[in-house]
């Protein structure tokens, strides 16, 4: 912004790289251009500072649809100026001090210039509303406003006259009353609520879904475990089973074995036993062939010697002449069947008395 030092009688100018200057002195142009610098006379000068950098316009209005309905609009014009010689006649950019030794106070032309733009695009504005009802408003109102708007601003003549130009127009929002915005937003708001609702659900049903998978395949382990362990018992009870009938036949083997060995044992008893038989036969036989030439005092005496070896042991004997004349009559009998006299017999044995064995 351009900066004014005033001085008795004189002051001094110094402009801005922003701001283009005109100094009339008299009517007459005595400087102009961007960032002058000049000594001047209050008395008899005039002084307009044009900006000559983009200008930035918000813009809000109403508007009525075809259907009755009000609709606010906002909108955003960027324009410039391009002849700031021509702006300074046709608009007050005057400038006037601020007080003394500096500064300066811009005059009502940007309003006036904004004054004029904000009526052009309430006016294009209205008209193209008015031809669309609400829906079609919200739905291409943004679009077609800014074609509009751009192509109205940019063809008005006073606007070219002026040396303003229009670089852009931005539509920003197209919207209608808070109650009717409500209303409309209820429906979509349902209809985000339901889908929400219904991804809800679905995602509970997912839950449930896999949760039923996971009991179905739990179930099925189960099912799997108790299988396999149906065939563990069966072939536990099979090798068991297998294993008593080993055991029955190795035992049956055993037994047979054994029975063949006692029968074995048995039948060599038996035949040893036949042959001692046989044997003891053979020597009774024996023995008798040899007892049957024998005299039978000779029999009588071996049969007592076989008795004394086995009769008990006599501590005394007592023989009396009954015994001993009864024993010695038959043993001394004569053989030819005679007798011998019992003096003889007496003599020979030597007399009556006790023995002891």
């Amino acid at each position: 912004m351009a900066s004014i030092k005033r001085y008795p009688w004189i002051s001094h100018f110094l402009g801005s790289p922003t701001g283009y200057v005109v100094h009339l002195q008299k009517g007459t142009v005595r400087h102009q251009g961007v960032g002058q610098a000049f000594w001047y006379r209050p008395v008899n000068s005039v002084l307009s500072e044009v900006p000559v950098d983009d200008q930035e316009l918000p813009t809000l209005f109403h508007a009525i649809t075809r259907d009755h309905q009000d609709v606010s609009v906002q909108a955003n014009v960027t324009y410039r100026f391009i002849d700031p010689v021509a702006v300074s006649t046709r608009l007050d950019f005057a400038l006037q001090p601020a007080g003394p030794g500096a500064g300066t106070a811009q005059a009502t032309g940007k309003e006036q210039v904004a004054t004029i733009i904000g009526q052009l695009c309430q006016s294009h504005a209205i008209d193209q509303i008015a031809t669309t009802t609400l829906a079609q408003a919200l739905e291409r109102g943004v679009s077609q406003l800014r074609s509009v708007l751009t192509d109205a601003l940019r063809a008005d003549t006073r606007l070219v006259s002026t040396g303003i130009e229009i670089l852009g127009v931005q539509v920003l929002a197209v919207r209608p009353e808070s109650d009717v915005e409500r209303a409309l937003q209820t429906p979509v708001r349902e209809q985000l609520q339901a889908e929400a609702d219904r991804a809800v659900y679905e995602r509970r049903a997912v839950a449930v879904e896999r949760e039923r998978t996971i009991s179905e395949n739990e179930m099925a382990s189960q099912i799997e475990l108790a299988t396999r362990r149906e065939h563990l018992v069966a072939q536990e009870g099979a090798n068991a089973r297998r294993e008593a009938e080993e055991k029955a036949a190795a035992g049956l083997i055993q037994a047979q074995a054994s029975a063949e060995r006692q029968g074995i044992n048995a039948t060599a008893e038996a035949n040893q036993i036949r042959l001692v038989g046989e044997a003891d036969a053979a020597r009774e036989a024996a023995t008798m062939e040899v007892y049957r030439g024998m005299e039978q005092a000779t029999l009588l005496a071996l049969a007592l010697r076989e008795a004394a070896g086995s009769l008990p042991r006599i501590g005394n004997l007592t023989i009396t002449p009954d015994l001993l004349s009864g024993a010695l009559a038959g043993l001394l009998q004569n053989p030819n069947g005679g007798t011998v006299p019992v003096a003889a017999a007496g003599a020979a044995s030597g007399g009556t008395g006790r023995a002891g064995k």
